[in-house]
């Protein structure tokens, strides 16, 4: 991914008003992450942990996506859970459901679109083996490095692809 500014992550959310797109909490030193090993940047709001953002490259630039992450969700801490973009398995709460509001009309009244993430967002360095799961839960696949990658961004289009999907008129 390229390396992304301050001004330019916060123009690419296409789900949430220019005022709650000013108001999210950034990731700390955006100059030190390692934007060449990363797919999209995915955080967890540093101010309110229950809000996470991600931005992604697209065709036509960053889209970038206000989530949140749903309540009262019952999680086994004994049972394993499979992030549905990079396929890693977490045991316990590594994984959490995120909620995005659908991108114009839709989203104003209150459609949304879930999916199961690592709760830290950092699938790009799950899938690359740069970071490790609390529990140290891996799959052995026979899939290369780059193949999981583009696997991962396969799916994560494919959740971005739902949340645009209704994107004409949206309000910013």
């Amino acid at each position: 991914m390229n390396p992304l500014t301050e001004r330019q992550i916060r123009d690419s959310f296409v789900n949430c008003s220019k005022g709650e797109a000013r108001r999210a909490g950034l990731p700390p030193r955006l100059a030190d992450l390692p934007w060449p090993r990363l797919d999209f940047l995915g955080w967890r709001d540093p101010g309110a942990p229950e809000r996470a953002y991600l931005v992604a490259e697209r065709p036509g630039g960053p889209v970038g996506v206000a989530l949140r992450l749903a309540q009262d969700v019952r999680r086994s801490f004994t049972k394993s859970t499979i992030c549905s973009v990079c396929l890693t398995p977490h045991s316990g709460a590594g994984v959490a459901l995120f909620a995005a509001p659908r991108a114009g009309e839709r989203g104003r009244h209150g459609d949304t679109v879930g999916a199961y993430m690592c709760a830290d967002l950092a699938c790009s360095l799950y899938v690359r083996g740069l970071k490790r799961t609390d529990g140290g839960i891996r799959l052995e696949e026979s899939l290369t490095v780059e193949e999981r990658v583009l696997r991962a961004a396969a799916n994560l289009d494919a959740f971005l692809e739902k949340v645009v999907a209704d994107r004409a008129g949206a309000a910013r």
